[in-house]
């Protein structure tokens, strides 16, 4: 990866395709069919929000949002191999959470792999205290999910 200044932004139909492609690339991206995104970036549906963090031209990551009332889920985050620790994953993390926010949301949660320390660490280190946790909720490999949230107001 190069060391040009990430950018993030909220996605656009023209950024499916790197999105799909970076998806499936990435073992613990949700693995959704493209539909799914094409509903987030044209708007219709629940309101949901899709950024992508992008440097020198290149995407380097992409994370999904999703707003139900005064609450918010995390639903994804997935950078490329060669873009971790490097601040991507918290730039789009502070991304949803800032949308989700001015959405009306007081609170974003989410779930992560218990076994993912890298994971835990990043949420930890944005605010999220664990709240819960879901036995075997993942599979391949089976893993219990950590619930993890953050208050926004």
């Amino acid at each position: 990866m190069s060391s040009g200044a990430v950018r993030v932004r909220e996605a656009g139909a023209a950024d499916l395709a790197g999105v799909l492609a970076l998806e499936r690339d990435v073992a613990e991206a949700p693995h959704w069919a493209e539909g799914v995104y094409r509903e987030i970036v044209s708007g219709s549906g629940i309101p949901r929000c899709l950024f992508v963090a992008e440097a020198e031209g290149l995407l380097l990551g992409f994370a999904v949002g999703v707003v139900t009332g005064d609450s918010a889920e995390l639903e994804s985050v997935a950078v490329r191999g060669d873009a971790r620790r490097r601040g991507v994953g918290r730039a789009l993390c502070d991304a949803v959470a800032e949308w989700c926010r001015s959405q009306g949301a007081t609170a974003l949660e989410l779930e992560v792999r218990a076994a993912s320390a890298e994971a835990m660490a990043l949420y930890e280190g944005l605010g999220f205290v664990s709240v819960g946790r879901r036995r075997e909720y993942y599979r391949e490999p089976v893993d219990d999910a950590v619930l993890m949230r953050l208050k926004l107001a």
